[in-house]
């Protein structure tokens, strides 16, 4: 039978017992305040990030529509020397055509990842060989 050894300490004297219970609440309170600061901690940035994803979208909706303020601009800056249509006319051929290069080219991406072929079987079972290895030498 272990007898409880007293520990003398300012105030009054404690068991080892009592000391490595002490210990242990206290360590198990400051883990769960670490995650509750980190849960707090968390929250707060996710605001921060939902506000900025927010003004961030505001500013390519705004952009949007300069975009098109800029096209009406184009179409009547040629109005002046042409005729309004054909200014019309010639600034939505070169959008098409800005559209189709920008088309093709999104098709050859795609069409170059189709012949990309992920395989993470094999990274795994490099891995596992080399461990297998370490543990036999």
């Amino acid at each position: 039978m272990v007898e409880a050894t007293r520990v003398e300490g300012p105030g009054r004297g404690r068991t080892v017992g009592e000391l490595i219970a002490t210990v242990s609440e206290q360590f198990s309170r400051l883990v769960r305040d670490e995650l509750q600061l980190a849960q707090v901690q968390l929250a707060e940035k996710g605001k921060r990030l939902g506000a900025g994803a927010g003004l961030l979208g505001a500013a390519g909706l705004v952009a949007f529509y300069a975009g098109g303020v800029l096209l009406a601009a184009a179409v009547l800056g040629l109005a002046t020397v042409l005729p309004a249509w054909l200014s019309a006319l010639i600034v939505g051929v070169v959008l098409l055509i800005i559209a189709g290069i920008a088309a093709m080219l999104g098709k050859n991406r795609i069409d170059a990842s189709k012949q990309f072929n992920a395989n993470p079987q094999e990274g795994f079972k490099d891995d596992l060989d080399a461990v297998k290895k370490g543990i036999q030498q």
